[in-house]
């Protein structure tokens, strides 16, 4: 049974197709900058901190 039957991974592929088309058609232009906006601010202040950390222990770890 495997003449025209789609197989499993066209139908994943199809479905994720589907419903990532719709998300874009339904999202605001407006969230989508400010999340982002919020996102790079987030991933900044991660780096800054982690940084930060890793520098106060290497100079704590000296002395």
């Amino acid at each position: 049974m495997e003449g025209n039957a789609p197989s499993n991974a066209d139908t994943r592929a199809g479905t994720l197709g589907g419903t990532l088309l719709v998300l874009l058609v339904q999202i605001d232009p407006s969230e989508l900058l400010k999340t982002g906006l919020l996102a790079a601010t987030g991933a900044t202040v991660s780096f800054a901190v982690s940084t930060g950390l890793k520098w106060l222990t290497r100079r704590w770890r000296k002395k």
